[in-house]
């Protein structure tokens, strides 16, 4: 389980340094921005859900010209960096809040935009509950996380020095997909890519994982200080691993998007409409 206090922690004293190690996000979001575009929605309101610093924004304004772009973050800082990248034309805003708890009326929102937010929410279910119940029918959500199979090069190192919780964990695609459907969304389609990050130092590859945000945040996660020793240990496991001088780190990347499909009937009421009732003639 994920600790979102530590998460938003972590985001906080990233913010600031997180545009200069946020190569990944910058892949994902390209890749992400590239399978909306053919799609057709119209668009008054777009929220970027998990926004960071706003990277996405002009990309956006140019798909949905026009439409009023929200910012959302759980972290300050993340939004006060955006801020700085706002243009006097654009018609961006901006809102903290956590994803679990969207402060948006429902079926108020027509798009969806979420790059790299679910690898870092303890329940996925509820995340999705909240974009089914403000997405409008026909309202688009899109979104790019990470699959089970990323950072195992780091998760086998330390597998190898002792047996605690380093690494978060990454839903499956065929979960995740399930999720949709069961948190009301329609017709999800999703797809899987491969990315590799190379690196030839593992102060470097560190470095960058604490500009990114990206550290441990798990609950069981030791409350204590790793000791230095069995760090270099993983280190050196990990570093076993290089070819030709270089130790990669394999990501999978799972993009998908989906449609909303109105509010869901509730299960305590069920309603039929008068005119379907026959009439019975004596």
């Amino acid at each position: 389980m994920l600790n979102e206090q530590h998460i938003r922690r972590r985001f906080e004293k990233a913010s600031a340094a997180f545009d200069r190690a946020d190569f990944v996000h910058a892949e994902t979001r390209q890749g992400l921005l590239q399978r909306v575009e053919p799609l057709l929605v119209d668009a008054t309101t777009v929220i970027d859900l998990g926004a960071a610093t706003g990277s996405a924004h002009a990309a956006l304004n140019r798909r949905f010209k026009g439409a009023r772009i929200i910012s959302v973050d759980i972290a300050h800082g993340m939004l006060q960096q955006a801020r700085r990248k706002k243009t006097w034309l654009s018609k961006t805003s901006y809102a903290q809040a956590s994803a679990t708890a969207l402060p948006f009326a429902n079926e108020s929102v027509d798009v969806i935009f979420a790059n790299m937010l679910l690898p870092w929410m303890d329940d996925p279910t509820a995340v999705l509950t909240e974009v089914a119940r403000v997405l409008r029918k026909g309202g688009m959500f899109a979104f790019a996380t990470l699959g089970p199979d990323s950072l195992q090069e780091i998760r086998r190192a330390w597998s190898s020095v002792d047996e605690g919780f380093h690494v978060n964990r990454f839903p499956d695609m065929h979960d995740l997909g399930d999720g949709l459907v069961n948190a009301g969304l329609k017709d999800p389609v999703l797809d899987v890519d491969r990315l590799t990050v190379n690196y030839t130092d593992t102060n470097k590859m560190f470095a960058d994982l604490t500009a990114a945000g990206a550290r441990n945040s798990q609950q069981q996660r030791q409350t204590t200080l790793t000791g230095k020793r069995r760090f270099a240990m993983m280190r050196s496991a990990l570093e076993k691993t290089a070819r030709n001088g270089k130790i990669g780190l394999d990501l999978e990347v799972v993009y998908g998007h989906c449609w909303g499909a109105g509010p869901k009937n509730d299960p305590a009421n069920y309603r039929i409409n008068v005119t379907d009732i026959p009439i019975r003639r004596n």
